[in-house]
């Protein structure tokens, strides 16, 4: 008998011949969490830098007068709307592919694997995009942009899957959230780069910003062939003593450890029970098993992959990626700003410097706490933004010789004070919050295609509103200017009423137990669940005990 069944009383439970020992202790599912084991699982949150610096840089390259006469020809000093929509949207769209994609190709090869296979992808299309200039420029960067954003899809899926299968339990919250951190220095490093750049006379002006992108998928694909897969995914393959060895090297303990054995049977009991809800079938089942079951039950996998998409669908409607794609052309347009550069540097600053706190308050408060408060204060901001500036703000200048000047200069400061604090709600709540639930929501048999899907939700919208938003504030189209802003609050009240009626809280569980939670209660009591049994000790018994709402 080991030392965990004199302590316990619970027998070790067995996986196809292999002894695993098992606990009801749900404090002890889980082994202490080290330095070394938490740096090991903050390392692939880097992914996201790449993912925000490849969005960040075309803000400013699209504002380069060096990159508009390359594109358009010498004569003409703006990019026309549908170009400017085309080369925005064209990574979207290859995000959206890559993320469907890589769903499969990560139960395939494993997590880690593919992984590093978007990041060869995402290395090709930036030396396609360093092409731009010699020949036909359009044609080069969006065609760069179109295989690069293939490759950001594998990364930007599945290294959120692969993160949340990972991190430890009482901190997976906090280091996904990293992921969006890093999304945020993306971001800013973009800002930086094309802002160092803007006065160079030569195609350096926008190939050196470009070129950038090649050095963060080396040290993301370079770094991964180091770290260890995800010991579920061993788990759904059927290799224990894979999976046994990645979990000791990710939980900084051997692997005859007590710790590793009860959290590799706690994983192997909820495989094999989720595999009795999901049974193993052919690859149009695999996707149909996605969508089965009522939308009007909690736990039903449909229902999931619902939350999944629209939650990301939402995280995309607050209007975020409108600042960041297209803050320089729109702060140009106004007249209002002499150094629009600057202003965008300076938003995605906060971007960057407002994240960090939710590596406390998600742990703290909850996902679903941060994200109902976090659109309560963007859809205030939103519509103030938009009440001043049809007022007295951007919407109102006067034209000084070849010049455009605001009328009210404090009111379009106003504006911009306002949407600094609407980045501040964003960066701190639904920036992260949106990635850390797809990435707990679904059962480990769907796990990959669901949080797939939701990616590719995410790009698909992103894709959309990239597309649509030139036509909606372009000079010859719809014109909107601050009007735009009460779409965005229109649709960040939206999603607050979404997120009560529809988010549930999954702090502090493992990813097995937040299945049951969803099967026991609605997202509006989720908050009081907790778990009573493990799920690997009842098995060892010969039956599951049901938990509780507390």
């Amino acid at each position: 008998m080991s030392s965990l069944e004199k302590e316990t009383g619970v027998p070790e439970a067995t996986h196809h011949g292999a002894a695993l020992a098992a606990t009801q202790d749900v404090e002890r599912i889980e082994a202490p969490v080290t330095w070394k084991a938490y740096l090991i699982c903050a390392f692939a949150s880097f992914g996201g830098i790449f993912f925000g610096y490849d969005s960040g840089y075309i803000n400013g390259v699209l504002g380069s007068k060096i990159f508009v006469h390359a594109v358009e020809g010498p004569l003409v000093d703006k990019l026309s709307e549908s170009n400017t929509s085309l080369i925005v949207s064209i990574l979207s769209c290859g995000t959206f592919l890559g993320a469907i994609i890589a769903g499969d190709v990560a139960d395939w090869i494993g997590r880690k694997w593919t992984v590093i296979l978007g990041c060869a992808i995402y290395m090709a299309g930036v030396v396609v995009q360093m092409i731009t200039g010699a020949g036909d420029a359009l044609g080069a960067i969006v065609a760069g942009r179109l295989i690069a954003g293939l490759g950001v899809g594998f990364e930007s899926a599945i290294v959120i899957l692969y993160m949340s299968e990972i991190c430890p339990r009482k901190v997976r919250g906090a280091l996904v959230a990293g992921y969006q951190f890093c999304i945020t220095i993306g971001i800013m490093l973009a800002s930086c780069v094309v802002y160092a750049t803007q006065n160079y006379t030569t195609s350096a002006n926008y190939r050196i910003p470009i070129a950038i992108q090649f050095i963060w998928a080396l040290i993301l694909g370079g770094g991964l062939m180091c770290l260890p897969d995800s010991p579920r995914y061993f788990v759904k393959k059927g290799k224990l003593a894979e999976a046994s060895s990645a979990l000791a090297r990710l939980r900084g303990q051997p692997k005859d450890s007590e710790y590793i054995q009860v959290e590799l049977a706690e994983i192997v009991a909820n495989e094999e029970y989720e595999r009795q809800l999901i049974p193993s079938t052919t690859w149009f089942g695999s996707w149909a098993n996605c969508f089965k079951g009522s939308v009007w039950k909690a736990n039903s996998n449909l229902r999931k992959t619902i939350l999944g998409t629209s939650l990301q669908m939402m995280q995309q409607w607050t209007g975020v990626n409108f600042i960041f794609y297209y803050s320089t052309p729109f702060l140009q347009s106004t007249g209002a700003i002499a150094d629009s550069f600057l202003i965008s540097m300076v938003f995605t600053i906060i971007n960057v410097f407002s994240t960090p706190i939710s590596f406390w308050t998600v742990e703290r408060f909850g996902r679903r706490s941060i994200l109902f408060w976090g659109a309560l204060g963007m859809l205030i901001c939103q519509f103030l933004v938009g009440i001043i500036g049809v007022t007295v703000g951007f919407n109102h200048a006067h034209k000084v010789g070849d010049a455009t000047v605001a009328d009210n200069i404090p009111a379009v400061n106003a504006q911009i004070a306002f949407i600094c604090i609407f980045i501040f709600f964003f960066a701190s709540t639904w920036g992260p919050g949106a990635w850390i639930v797809i990435g707990e929501i679904f059962p480990l048999p769907i796990r990959s295609r669901g949080v797939g899907l939701s990616t590719a939700s995410n790009w698909l919208w992103n894709t959309i509103i990239a597309v649509i938003t030139p036509y909606m504030t372009g000079d010859n189209r719809g014109n909107m200017k601050s009007s735009v802003f009460f779409v965005w609050g229109g649709l960040c009240t939206a999603a607050f009423v979404y997120t009560y009626f529809l988010v549930p809280e999954t702090k502090g569980l493992s990813l097995e137990q937040v299945d049951k939670m969803m099967e026991e209660t609605t997202p509006r009591t989720s908050a009081k669940w907790k778990p009573t049994s493990t799920f690997a000790a009842p098995k060892a018994e010969g039956g599951y005990v049901h938990t509780e709402t507390a």
